[in-house]
């Protein structure tokens, strides 16, 4: 009896894991499906009692992408060259893009303007890594640069958004810092206690095969969450004006067009294959999750505008991505074949 009620409850946590690891694979359907599902809430429902939610949303978003976060590998050699140009677009270029778009398109409604510019702020997601793993790219190099990008995105932010939107939002740079503590360095140290505790209890074969994959899903619900909440909190004005949706839209896609012709363009003039793939994907694919928390949690009740422009970004960031893989062939040319071991 006892053996047949752990069977069946281990059948159900299988049943669990294997629902996240779908919605992870499918967050191109599963975020409209949550925006729309937040704004309908919010539109029936008043949605301020949600904000008591934000905080555990949020962590529930980057701590568990923090335990695969491979920290060690920033050490290991050999792609100089894609590592300097990845960050060179990330912070010397794409902020500044995205900051000439919100001037254009939001003149007169800042946070969405900072919306787009947190948007471009904090470059490199567990999707860089997987998206390049797609395309055949430089997996090794796309870990490096998820982790560099993170840290010099985390730390680079406040400073940022201090410099080009200071004069028209109100930005508290000590509470933008003390949020990406919270939001990013808490989560990155206990994310990576778990993974060294996990590891050194299960052995690292289990925690690279069985355990590592399960905790994008966990991340998946944070991520869901948090658009949900984002949404249901401009519910009401994206139903007297949802017109805005488009709008938003527009700039985007601009932002997103120029980072993959750039990206492609430098990768494909300056890198080897592999490199270029990973440059490719370590620029375009940005950390949107820490940019929503960034913008909900220190920006007060302004910031669900802020966060509504990083929700959209999800849509064009997840579709735009499965489009280039299926390009990439014609871009770099096929992938080499796998070498066969003895």
């Amino acid at each position: 009896m006892a053996m047949a009620v752990a069977t069946e409850k281990e059948a159900g946590r299988d049943t669990m894991w294997k629902i996240l690891a779908k919605l992870n694979q499918n967050l191109i359907l599963a975020i409209p499906a949550m925006m729309l599902v937040g704004f309908v809430f919010g539109v029936i429902v008043d949605a301020a009692f949600l904000k008591s939610l934000i905080l555990p949303f949020t962590f529930l978003m980057v701590y568990p992408m923090m335990v695969t976060l491979k920290i060690r590998q920033v050490l290991e050699g050999g792609d100089a060259k894609a590592q300097v140009l990845t960050q060179a677009i990330n912070f010397a270029v794409i902020p500044f893009v995205a900051f000439g778009l919100g001037k254009i398109f939001f003149a007169d409604r800042p946070f969405m303007a900072l919306g787009l510019l947190l948007a471009a702020l904090v470059p490199t997601s567990g999707m860089t890594i997987s998206w390049t793993g797609f395309a055949k790219g430089n997996l090794a190099a796309a870990v490096k640069m998820t982790v560099i990008g993170l840290i010099l995105g985390s730390l680079a932010t406040p400073f940022y958004v201090q410099v080009l939107m200071g004069a028209a939002v109100d930005v508290d740079l000590l509470s933008v810092f003390q949020q990406i503590v919270l939001i990013v360095f808490l989560p990155m140290v206990a994310g990576y206690a778990t993974q060294r505790i996990l590891v050194r209890r299960f052995g690292l074969p289990e925690f690279q095969q069985h355990l590592a994959p399960r905790f994008p899903g966990i991340s998946t619900i944070g991520v869901l969450g948090i658009v949900f909440i984002a949404i249901a909190l401009k519910a009401e004005a994206i139903a007297a004006r949802p017109e805005q949706l488009l709008v938003i839209f527009v700039p985007l896609l601009i932002l997103y067009a120029f980072n993959y012709l750039l990206s492609t363009l430098v990768g494909k003039s300056l890198l080897p294959r592999g490199d270029a793939i990973a440059l490719v994907y370590g620029t375009v694919m940005r950390n949107l999750s820490i940019a929503l928390a960034v913008a909900i949690n220190a920006f007060g009740p302004a910031g669900s505008e802020a966060a509504l422009v990083i929700a959209l970004a999800y849509i064009i960031q997840v579709q735009s991505a499965a489009w280039y893989v299926k390009f990439t062939p014609r871009v770099f040319g096929a992938a080499p074949p796998e070498r066969q071991s003895a």
